[in-house]
């Protein structure tokens, strides 16, 4: 016997919490393609601005630069190599330890990223404007309060869960 879509529906379970993944993930994925739109009319991608802030911010190496935009090594090599390409960044040897090779930011990669810092707050104060004050202010606490918190740190399970900005 062949089911139904309405016998189907009758033995779905009965949802008692609100689908938090389905929130986050769906504002997330929305917030990182206007982000990445916003970037594309600079010529920058969301890695390659992650890159310039955090290597403006104080001497990193590529592997640490990797670690905090959450990129494999390969992504950061390409992105790099982008950087490099378009003259807003250099590999140069660290100035602390001469083995280690750190990412540079050029005169004009300087610029771009104070220009690439004004969108992506823009577009962050674009998404929370919606809202209204009071409402801010809870989510943005809340949300702290989860990452740095019960949502800290991911859980290792027997299959790797992909993140989105992994995703191709």
């Amino acid at each position: 016997m062949v089911a139904t879509l309405a016998d189907m529906t009758a033995m779905a379970p009965t949802r008692t919490e609100p689908d938090l993944s389905y929130l986050l993930d769906h504002t997330s994925h929305v917030l990182r393609t206007r982000m990445a739109a916003e970037l594309g009319a600079i010529g920058l991608t969301p890695r390659m601005h992650c890159v310039l802030v955090h290597a403006l911010e104080e001497e990193r190496t590529q592997a640490q630069l990797a670690e905090i935009g959450d990129m494999d090594k390969t992504t950061m090599v390409v992105t790099v190599d982008a950087l490099e390409k378009a003259g807003l960044a250099e590999r140069r040897p660290s100035s602390t330890d001469r083995r280690a090779r750190i990412i540079a930011v050029t005169e004009a990669g300087a610029e771009v990223a104070r220009e690439s810092r004004k969108i992506v707050d823009g577009v962050h104060q674009g998404a929370l404007s919606s809202l209204p004050e009071d409402e801010r202010t809870v989510l943005l606490r809340a949300l702290n309060r989860l990452a740095t918190g019960h949502l800290e740190t991911p859980v290792e399970g027997p299959k790797a869960a992909r993140r989105a900005r992994q995703r191709a």
